[in-house]
C-alpha cells in the first residue's frame, strides 16, 4: 500500500520541479532589448514600479499628496482626500480610485489603482524598455514556486498516510521518500538563489539601475529623498510610524 503514496509523492515532485524549470528558463531568454539613455533615467513612479510594483506606486502616491496636505492618510487605513485635484495622470487615477465620496480604505484603493490604465501603461513602458519583467513570465515563475512548495507538503503527507498504514513503521519507507523530498527542497533552494530575480517587479537590467540610485538609510521627515526612499525601500522607509501603519 505504501507504494501507492511513494508513487504520489514523486509523481508531485517531477510535475511541480518540471514547470518551475519550464517557467524559469523561458524568463531567462526573454527577449529584450538595451533601453536607451532616456529610459534608464528612472523618476520616482518608474523606480517604485520596479522595486514593489503597483502597491508601491499608490503608496508612494499617496505619501506624495499626503505631505503636501492633498491627501490625508489615517493610521486606522483610511484615506481622505482633501483636494481633489491631481498633479499627474498617477494622481488623478488615485483620486478615481479612492471614488466619489473622496474617502476609502487603502487596501480597496490600492486595488483599483492598479486596474488603472495610468498604471498599467507605467508597467507596459517599463516592460517595453527591457526594466520590468512582464507580468505573463512574473506570474509563470511564480506559479511554479507555489507548485514546488506545494509539492512539498504532499510528499510529507504521504509519507505520514504510508507509515500510518505499515506496520513496521517509518523506519523501512522513510528512506525511498528522501529521494522525492530532496528532490523538491533542492529545487525551491536552487530556485530562490537563481531564478528568483526573475519572480521580481525588475528586470536584471532594472534591478541594475536600481541598485545606482542614492538610498538614505534613514531618511528624517524633512529629508528631500524620502520620496526616493520609499520608492525604493517601501513604507519601512518612513520614519512616521503612524504614517507606516496607514500603509500597513
Amino acid at each position: 500500500m505504501w507504494m501507492l503514496f511513494l508513487c504520489v509523492a514523486w509523481a508531485a515532485a517531477i510535475v511541480s520541479c518540471a514547470h518551475l524549470c519550464r517557467a524559469a528558463v523561458a524568463a531567462a531568454q526573454l527577449p529584450s532589448r538595451a533601453p536607451t539613455e532616456r529610459e534608464r533615467r528612472l523618476g520616482l513612479y518608474e523606480m517604485a514600479y520596479l522595486s514593489g510594483g503597483p502597491r508601491r506606486v499608490t503608496d508612494l502616491a499617496m505619501v506624495t499628496m499626503g505631505r503636501q496636505r492633498r491627501l490625508h492618510l489615517a493610521g486606522t487605513g483610511w484615506a481622505t482626500v482633501v483636494d481633489p485635484e491631481g498633479q499627474n495622470a498617477i494622481e488623478r487615477a488615485l483620486i478615481a480610485a479612492i471614488g466619489p465620496e473622496g474617502q476609502r480604505q487603502i487596501p480597496a484603493a490600492r486595488v483599483a489603482h492598479a486596474d488603472s490604465d495610468v498604471v498599467g501603461a507605467l508597467a507596459d513602458r517599463l516592460t517595453a524598455a527591457g526594466l520590468a519583467v512582464p507580468a505573463a513570465a512574473r506570474e509563470s515563475v511564480a506559479s511554479g514556486m507555489r507548485e514546488v512548495r506545494a509539492a512539498l507538503v504532499v510528499i510529507v503527507v504521504a509519507l505520514a498516510a504510508a507509515t500510518a498504514g505499515n506496520p513496521g513503521g517509518a523506519g523501512p519507507i522513510a528512506p525511498w521518500f528522501a529521494l522525492p523530498l530532496l528532490l523538491t527542497a533542492g529545487c525551491l533552494g536552487i530556485a530562490h538563489v537563481e531564478i528568483h530575480p526573475y519572480s521580481r517587479w525588475a528586470s536584471p537590467t532594472g534591478q541594475d539601475l536600481l541598485r545606482a540610485v542614492p538610498v538614505p538609510r534613514a531618511p528624517a521627515p524633512d529629508d528631500p529623498h524620502l520620496l526616493t526612499a520609499l520608492a525604493v525601500r517601501g513604507p519601512s522607509a518612513l520614519p512616521d510610524p503612524e504614517l507606516r501603519a496607514a500603509l500597513a
